[in-house]
C-alpha cells in the first residue's frame, strides 16, 4: 500500500510540476501563439504511453482528479457563456439577414448539416459507427479561444466580433446539448429513458427562478458579500455545490455528466454579476491552476501515437480529418459573406476551426462506447492540438488591416447640458476636447478657448466626423434620451473603432447591461452621487483636494516602466513636488494603493498634483532606461 502511494504522489508531483512549468515556457514562446493546454498535452505525451512512461495512467487516485478537472471544465465553459449575447440590442436597425444572432443561426445550421453529411462519409468508410457523433464532434467550437482572440482584437464589441461570438456560443451549447441526447440515444435506444435529459433542463430552469428569487431577499445581498470576503468563500463553495449537485443529478438520470457541469456554469452566469469578475478569477484560479491542468495532462499521457502509425489508412486520418475539420467551418463561415468582406468571412472561417475542450470531450465520450477507434480519437485530439494553434495565427493572418488607433488623443462631449462645459473644461487641461451640440451655446459661454463646438445632431456620422471622431481615444454621450444615448455609442464603438465610450443611464437595467456588453461604460448618477456624499463624509481632506480642484491641482495617469521604481512598495516612491498617487490599475485589477503597495512593470498609476511636477513625475515613471 505504501508503495503504491509513493507511485501515486511521484505521478502527482511530477504532473503538478509539469503543470508549473509549462506556462512559463509557453511565454517564451509568445510570437508562435502555443495555447498552455497545448502544452500540457504535448508534456503528457512525453512522459506517457507513447513516450516515456513516467506516470501511471490506470492510477484511480489521478484518473479521478483527471476526471473532476474534465468536469471543471465544462463547467467554467458554461460559465463563459453570456446569454445577453443572443438578444438583440434596442433600437436594433440591422437588417435582419445581417443580424449577428441571424447570421450565427445561419451558420450553425450549416455546420450541423456538412458535420452530419462528412459523418455519413466516415461510417460509410467504417471509420465510425455513429455517424451523427461524429458529425457533432466535427462540429465543435471553442468559446474559450475565440473569447479572448476578439478581446485582444479589440473586436468583441463590433458587429463582426458578436457574430463571431455569438457563432462559437452556439456552437458551444446547441452541439453539447444535440450530443448528450445523441448518447443516450445510442445507449438507451429510442425510449421514455431519453426524455430524462428534459428532467435536467427542468431542474436547472427551477435553480434559475430559485435564485432569482433569492437574489430580491433584502439583506441577502450583504450577508453574500460578508461571507465571500472571510476564510467561508460561500460563493465558491454554493458554485462548486451546483456544479456537483447538477452533474450528479446528471449521471443519476443517465445523462451526460459534462451537460450537468456545463449547464451549472451557465446558471452561475446567469445568476452572478457579469461585471464584478471576483468570483470567475477565483473559479478560474482553482480550475486552471490544479484540476484543469492534470485533465490537459492526462490526455497526453493516454494518447496512443502508435495506433496511427500501425496502418497507412491510420496515417491518412489525421490530414483526412483534419481537412473535413476546417471544410465544415469555412464553408459555414460563407454565410457571413452577406454582412462582410470576403477576408472578414474567411477570418471568421478561421477563428471558429479553433477547437479544444469540447472535441476531446466528445471524442473520449465515443472512445468510451467503442464507437470509434484508438486512431481515430488520437487523430482528433491531434487535430484540437493543430487546430487551436494554427486557427489564431490564420485569424491573425486574413483579417484585414485595422487603422493604427494607437496615436488617437483627446474626447468628444455629446450633450446640449451645461454639465458637459464644466466636463469639457475639466477634460481640457490634459487633453484636446470637442463638444457635440444640436443647440449651439455662445463663444462666449465657451469656459475655455481651445475647447472646439460642433454643431449638429450627433446620430448623423457625418457630424462625428466633423468632429474629430476618427482620431480621439475618448467619447462621452450624456444626452437625456436613452435611445439617443445608445445609439450614438454603439456607432462610435463600432463604426469608428472608439475603444473608450462613457455614458449614463437611469434606472433601464435592460438598457444598461446591453449597453455594457457591448464595451459602454454606463455612469449610474444615483450611485455617483451616493458615492460622492459617502466620500464626503468618510475622506473629506482627499475627497476636497480631488473633488474642487484648483487651478494648479490636476488627475493625470501614468504607465510605470522605470525599472528602479519596479518591485518598490510604494512607501519607498518619492515622486517630484507635491504628487500623490490614488490609485492603481493591474490589468483588470482595480488596486487602492497604500504604504506596503509593491509596484509591477506596466502598473497604469492614477497621480494627483500640481501640472508642473506631474509632468516631471509622468516623464520619470514612463522613463524605460534612466
Amino acid at each position: 500500500m505504501e508503495a503504491h502511494n509513493q507511485e501515486v504522489l511521484f505521478s502527482l508531483l511530477l504532473i503538478t510540476a509539469l503543470a508549473a512549468l509549462v506556462p512559463l515556457l509557453a511565454s517564451r514562446l509568445q510570437r508562435f501563439r502555443v495555447p498552455v493546454v497545448v502544452g500540457e498535452i504535448i508534456v503528457g505525451v512525453i512522459i506517457g504511453k507513447s513516450g516515456l512512461q513516467l506516470v501511471a495512467g490506470d492510477s484511480e487516485i489521478i484518473q479521478f482528479l483527471a476526471w473532476f478537472g474534465f468536469i471543471f471544465l465544462m463547467f467554467l465553459s458554461g460559465l463563459e457563456l453570456d446569454f445577453g449575447a443572443l438578444t438583440p440590442v434596442a433600437g436594433e436597425e440591422q437588417p435582419l439577414l445581417k443580424r449577428p444572432l441571424t447570421l450565427a443561426v445561419s451558420s450553425f445550421a450549416i455546420t450541423l448539416a456538412l458535420g452530419m453529411t462528412i459523418g455519413l462519409g466516415m461510417k460509410l468508410l467504417g471509420m465510425t459507427d455513429a455517424a451523427v457523433l461524429m458529425g457533432l464532434i466535427l462540429s465543435t467550437t471553442s468559446l474559450g479561444v475565440v473569447m479572448p482572440i476578439l478581446k485582444e482584437k479589440r473586436l468583441v464589441t463590433s458587429s463582426y466580433g458578436q457574430t463571431i461570438l455569438v457563432s462559437a456560443l452556439l456552437a458551444d451549447f446547441i452541439t453539447l446539448f444535440l450530443l448528450s441526447i445523441d448518447v443516450a440515444l445510442i445507449v438507451k435506444g429510442i425510449t421514455l429513458d431519453v426524455l430524462l435529459i428534459f428532467v435536467l433542463l427542468l431542474v436547472v430552469a427551477v435553480f434559475l427562478r430559485v435564485g432569482k428569487f433569492l437574489l430580491t431577499i433584502p439583506g441577502l445581498g450583504q450577508v453574500l458579500r460578508e461571507l465571500t470576503e472571510t476564510t467561508a468563500q460561500i460563493r465558491v463553495r454554493g458554485s462548486f455545490a451546483l456544479m456537483v449537485a447538477l452533474a450528479a443529478l446528471a449521471s443519476v438520470l443517465g445523462v451526460e455528466v459534462i451537460l450537468g457541469a456545463f449547464l451549472a456554469g451557465a446558471l452561475v452566469s446567469v445568476l452572478s454579476d457579469r461585471n464584478n469578475p471576483v468570483l470567475r478569477e477565483k473559479l478560474d484560479a482553482i480550475g486552471f491552476g490544479f484540476f484543469i491542468p492534470i485533465f490537459f495532462i492526462m490526455v497526453g499521457v493516454n494518447l496512443d501515437l502508435k495506433s496511427l502509425l500501425r496502418s497507412p489508412e491510420n496515417l491518412l486520418l489525421l490530414p483526412e480529418l483534419l481537412l473535413a475539420a476546417y471544410v465544415i467551418k469555412f464553408g459555414a463561415g460563407l454565410v457571413f459573406r452577406t454582412a462582410f468582406g470576403w477576408r472578414e468571412t474567411f477570418a471568421a472561417g478561421a477563428l471558429l476551426s479553433a477547437r479544444l475542450s469540447l472535441i476531446i470531450a466528445a471524442s473520449a465520450i465515443a472512445l468510451d462506447l467503442h464507437l470509434i477507434s484508438e486512431a481515430v480519437n488520437t487523430a482528433i485530439i491531434l487535430i484540437a492540438i493543430i487546430s487551436v494553434t494554427v486557427s489564431p495565427i490564420l485569424f491573425d493572418f486574413l483579417l484585414p488591416r485595422r487603422e493604427q488607433r494607437s496615436n488617437r488623443q483627446g474626447a468628444i462631449i455629446v450633450s446640449s447640458r451645461e454639465l458637459a462645459l464644466a466636463l469639457a473644461l475639466a477634460l481640457a487641461k490634459t487633453m484636446p476636447v470637442t463638444v457635440v451640440t444640436r443647440h449651439a451655446f455662445r463663444r462666449a459661454d465657451l469656459p475655455d478657448p481651445h475647447i472646439k463646438l460642433t454643431l449638429g445632431d450627433a446620430r448623423d456620422p457625418d457630424v462625428l466626423k466633423a468632429a474629430g471622431i476618427e482620431n480621439v481615444a475618448n467619447f462621452i454621450c450624456l444626452s437625456a434620451n436613452s435611445d439617443f444615448n445608445e445609439k450614438v455609442c454603439k456607432m462610435a464603438l463600432q463604426d469608428f473603432g472608439v475603444e473608450n465610450v462613457v455614458t449614463w443611464q437611469r434606472e433601464e437595467k435592460q438598457r444598461m447591461e446591453a449597453l455594457e456588453r457591448l464595451g459602454v461604460k454606463v455612469i449610474y448618477p444615483g450611485l455617483a452621487t451616493l458615492m460622492a456624499l459617502e466620500g464626503s463624509v468618510l475622506f473629506p481632506e482627499s475627497y476636497d483636494m480631488i473633488s474642487h480642484q484648483a487651478e494648479d491641482m490636476e488627475m493625470r495617469q501614468a504607465r510605470l516602466r522605470n525599472r528602479h521604481y519596479l518591485d518598490e512598495p510604494l512607501r519607498n516612491i518619492r515622486l517630484p513636488g507635491d504628487v500623490l498617487v490614488v490609485g492603481v490599475r493591474r490589468g483588470e485589477e482595480r488596486i487602492v494603493p497604500h504604504g506596503e503597495t509593491v509596484l509591477r512593470k506596466n502598473d497604469v498609476l492614477l497621480l494627483v498634483g500640481s501640472p508642473a511636477f506631474l509632468a516631471d513625475a509622468i516623464r520619470i515613471l514612463q522613463e524605460e532606461e534612466i
